[in-house]
């Protein structure tokens, strides 16, 4: 597995990396979550799932793992897994985000799942909690799912906040979510703390589907900061789960190109992602080994020019995109 510096970070990571968000909770959007998680949510049982796909991940050279404080146990699976396998701190780079708090209590039916709030005393608490976890394995700390009506970009004792623990070592980012993604981005790259910017990386939503904020990502990996492409899968409306009747031309597309570059839909979705030269990161979002496996052929695929175009013409226009997601059930 090819390693990068992840933009002014300075932090070292591989291209493909790997998500925890199907990995510590019953309950995901993804396509198909609860068929990989057989129903089965037994806290033990699903510590050792995590652990499965973390090593299948180790053998196959990620070296860049994201968690977050809503992904139910994410966190503390990770850490076990870490202690574990006696991996230390400088021989991956570990990622979490904060803003949001799990509320589901371990259901699969629960009516929220999760609950955002971007105020100072959430990140005085989660950042807590994650050091408590993690130690000195959390190398960078994110701002989960910023918007500029969150008001969290707006926030100057927060800003400073984070500012400070920037100071003591630790790395900030921030990960987007929405139709306004850049827009978000563009303001989070005006942010000066104590004559720095505050932000070493971001992580976005990009994929064949939502595909908008690429040219503000390449110009924030052209200022310096690490770029992480979290979603390149859709929620799994990029893979051979996706019956939608809706979506049948593009599956229909999507299948033939994989067919006859003897491949699958999820590592063709994935390598159009690691094309792009302004992408460090590109996260799977794997519950299973088999579909990290999967996940894990694109970075060995290499497309030429013509099917690139021909696959990035399957592009939605961002609202619609945006509203079929948030239509995606919890499972």
């Amino acid at each position: 597995m090819q390693l990068r510096r992840l933009g002014r970070s300075g932090l070292t990571v591989s291209r493909l990396g790997l998500g925890l968000a199907a990995l510590g909770r019953p309950g995901y959007i993804n396509l198909g979550h609860a068929d990989d998680l057989a129903r089965d949510y037994d806290l033990v049982k699903m510590e050792t799932r995590a652990h499965a796909v973390l090593d299948a991940a180790w053998a196959a050279g990620v070296r860049y793992f994201d968690a977050a404080r809503s992904y139910g146990r994410a966190e503390q699976f990770l850490a076990s897994w870490l202690a574990a396998r006696v991996i230390l701190p400088d021989a991956a780079t570990i990622g979490s985000k904060w803003g949001y708090t799990y509320t589901a209590d371990w259901r699969v039916d629960a009516t929220h799942h999760e609950v955002k709030d971007h105020s100072l005393p959430v990140l005085q608490r989660q950042v807590a909690e994650s050091r408590t976890l993690l130690g000195k394995h959390l190398a960078l700390y994110q701002i989960h799912s910023a918007t500029l009506d969150s008001g969290v970009l707006d926030d100057f004792e927060l800003l400073r906040a984070l500012g400070r623990l920037r100071a003591d070592g630790m790395k900030i980012g921030l990960s987007l979510s929405g139709p306004r993604q850049a827009d978000t981005l563009q303001r989070a790259m005006t942010i000066v703390v104590a004559g720095e910017p505050l932000f070493d990386t971001v992580q976005a939503t990009w994929n064949l589907l939502e595909s908008s904020a690429g040219p503000i990502l390449a110009a924030a990996h052209d200022a310096g900061m690490g770029v992480i492409v979290k979603e390149a899968l859709a929620n799994g409306r990029l893979t051979a789960r996706n019956d939608d009747a809706s979506f049948a031309g593009p599956h229909r597309e999507l299948s033939a190109v994989a067919a006859r570059l003897d491949t699958t839909i999820d590592a063709l979705a994935l390598s159009v992602a690691l094309a792009q030269p302004w992408a460090d990161v590109v996260l799977s979002g794997a519950a299973t080994v088999e579909h990290l496996q999967s996940n894990l052929a694109a970075a060995s695929l290499a497309l030429d020019q013509d099917t690139m175009r021909r696959l990035l013409a399957l592009r939605e226009e961002p609202n619609e995109y945006w509203r079929t997601r948030s239509l995606l059930p919890w499972n």
